[in-house]
């Protein structure tokens, strides 16, 4: 996953980079851990439901991406 995102990327392009097509098993075994371990960070932290919601690396995400 973290080798996918490259900018801000939304939940739909992240799947269909990583070849996934269940939204249900992609947030529980992907997103939401991400998020949780603060490797991934909402560009619309406000509204976590937002249609225009898109996920982007933190500097925690860039550090391990980079390992």
């Amino acid at each position: 996953l973290l080798k996918a995102i490259k900018g801000d990327k939304g939940r739909d392009a992240l799947m269909a980079t990583l070849g996934l097509s269940d939204r249900k098993s992609f947030s529980e075994r992907y997103l939401r851990p991400a998020l949780a371990q603060g490797l991934l960070e909402m560009t619309v932290p406000d509204k976590p439901r937002s249609r225009m919601q898109q996920y982007r690396l933190t500097e925690a995400g860039i550090r391990l991406r980079d390992l």
